[in-house]
């Protein structure tokens, strides 16, 4: 296994490029370690996120899932590299055989363990339903995706791992200081979070006053931090899964 500072200072080897992705991005090997690379020149900045920075956001997003403690985002760090600084992701193999997330016809809906988001029409003209399952690991990423204001959660962006975990990625626009959330993950609107849930957001607003404070101090805007810890609070005080609001939409487009 590749040591800690060799992903940090080892070569960055180019295999090849991830064309769906909307900025640049490659996979790559550091010795015998598979990654997915973004370097900052590649990047192309939205107008409501127009600083350039966002592979900071993908690390500071690491960083908060690691408060949590709940494996969401898999271990992403800034580093150079042969098209210079940026962010580096260990690369992870899902399993092509599950869908944490899906899009069916309207009448093949499933009863159980599923749950529903909105209908449509597809290009065909017939009804669709976008769904996804209901599981704790995802209902953790909804979470996740809350208090880091998540305004791009994609269905493919959604990992389905082999045992069942479910890891997040493209964290590049988060953290934003005004309310960004568009998400697939609205299954859960209304309900109460668990107890886990709750120990996690006290987690990461406990370490907020101390290392995870100081190291996402070096990553946003003091502005972007403090809107950080507010929405860590308020989620906490109200204790359940919020309803969309604001006059944007509030699912990403495409879905996937």
């Amino acid at each position: 296994m590749t040591s800690a500072a060799d992903l940090d200072r080892g070569e960055l080897e180019l295999t090849g490029r991830l064309m769906s992705a909307s900025n640049a991005s490659f996979l790559g090997r550091i010795g015998g370690t598979v990654v997915v690379y973004k370097p900052v020149a590649g990047e192309r900045p939205l107008w409501d996120f127009p600083d350039g920075n966002l592979a900071h956001r993908e690390a500071a997003a690491y960083l908060v899932s690691e408060a949590f403690g709940w494996n969401v985002v898999p271990r992403t760090w800034l580093r150079d590299g042969p098209h210079g600084f940026g962010m580096v992701q260990l690369w992870q193999e899902s399993d092509p055989e599950q869908d944490a997330v899906d899009l069916v016809a309207a009448e093949n809906t499933p009863e159980q363990g599923w749950l529903h988001v909105l209908d449509g029409i597809d290009e065909h003209d017939q009804e669709v339903s976008l769904i996804h399952e209901d599981s704790p690991a995802l209902r953790r990423m909804a979470v996740f995706d809350i208090v880091v204001n998540n305004a791009d959660r994609k269905g493919a962006h959604i990992l389905a791992m082999k045992d069942g975990h479910r890891h997040g990625v493209d964290h590049g626009l988060t953290f934003h200081k005004e309310h960004k959330l568009r998400t697939v993950l609205w299954g859960w609107l209304g309900e109460k979070l668990t107890a886990e849930e709750l120990e996690g957001l006290d987690r990461v607003r406990g370490q907020l006053s101390g290392v995870l404070g100081d190291a996402l101090a070096a990553l946003l805007t003091p502005l972007e931090v403090d809107a950080f810890a507010a929405r860590c609070d308020q989620l906490r005080s109200e204790g359940t899964f919020p309803a969309p609001h604001g006059d944007m939409s509030a699912v990403p487009w495409p879905l996937f």
